[in-house]
């Protein structure tokens, strides 16, 4: 019996990001692998003469439901060069990805991969999906996770210059990063999840001989914090052993500090098939871990694992009992 007879069939949109990418053509091959299989009734939201035209141009059977969204000029739209035309298109893609999740016409959200930098050159002032799902769904108590068989990394700060990271910590946001992940990983897991928090330095900080004392002034009260609610938490260990497989074996979920220090290792281990998930929203968004990848735009070579992935994975957290 396959998956689809076993759980009611669920509503999932499918954010196919930016055009200019390979967005399009990993949610063509996605959709078609899983159209007998899937639980979900998958649909793409998007440009439709992109869809229609990568389908033709890459012999991709277009299978699947579109939702017509974003508006392309053609003839100011080259593959692999995107632009604050193709910017807009994306970001319009999932406001109404969003608010047909918000309003109940669907049951999650999958987002395929944007280009910042076209956000940013079409005046949309989110420095990404995370903070504007946040934000439209009114939620303060948020982070993203990226996760895997091998490895899952929850981040304390995410779109931030390295410069800036120290001053965005405090012990609340570290704290709720570290409850929002053991309490997601424990329910997924049916039991206690096992934390591991990274420190923020060298040696994490070896006593304030590396550091501004961030470890002993934020990242143990934190962590105090979170034993006091019952967690189980171990930490803060330094980042340059805290990925030793041997920890690994122990650890449910890392706490990161950073955007690179979870990114770096999560990547080394699961390139294409982690997948990111927003914690604390009140709907469900899952989506790639891998940029646009414009050097292979609409050339038949992108690797649509990670897309397989993020649509199993919001499947899996509608029915977890079908996992």
């Amino acid at each position: 019996m396959n998956l689809a007879a076993r759980v009611k069939t669920r509503r999932i949109a499918i954010t196919i990001g930016d055009v200019a990418g390979i967005g399009p053509e990993i949610a063509l091959r996605a959709t078609e692998q899983l159209q007998n299989d899937s639980a979900a009734k998958m649909t793409l939201y998007g440009p439709k003469q992109i869809l229609c035209r990568v389908s033709q141009e890459l012999d991709i059977p277009l299978c699947v439901d579109i939702e017509d969204v974003g508006v392309i000029d053609s003839r100011q739209f080259t593959p692999g060069t995107p632009n604050a035309m193709t910017g807009r298109a994306s970001y319009d893609a999932v406001e109404l990805a969003i608010e047909h999740a918000m309003s109940g016409e669907i049951d999650a959200i999958v987002t395929g991969p944007i280009q910042k930098e076209a956000w940013h050159a079409s005046g949309i002032p989110y420095p990404g999906h995370t903070e504007l799902l946040a934000e439209r769904t009114k939620t303060q108590d948020f982070c993203m996770m990226l996760t895997s068989p091998e490895i899952t990394c929850c981040l304390v700060t995410i779109h931030l210059p390295l410069a800036d990271v120290a001053n965005a910590l405090s012990a609340s946001s570290i704290e709720r990063t570290i409850r929002l992940a053991a309490c997601t990983l424990s329910q997924k897991l049916g039991r206690d999840a096992s934390i591991t928090v990274c420190g923020l330095n060298p040696h994490a900080g070896e006593n304030g001989q590396f550091s501004h004392h961030e470890e002993e002034n934020l990242i143990q009260p934190a962590i105090q914090e979170a034993r006091r609610q019952g967690l189980v938490v171990t930490g803060p260990l330094p980042p340059d052993t805290a990925f030793t497989p041997a920890q690994r074996k122990k650890t449910d979920a890392y706490i990161c500090m950073y955007h690179d220090q979870g990114l770096i290792p999560l990547k080394a281990l699961a390139f294409d098939d982690a997948v990111n998930v927003t914690l604390g929203l009140p709907i469900i968004r899952t989506s790639v871990d891998h940029g646009t990848a414009l050097d292979l735009a609409w050339k038949g070579k992108a690797n649509h694992q990670s897309m397989i992935s993020a649509i199993n994975f919001a499947i899996q957290c509608l029915d977890p009992n079908q996992a």
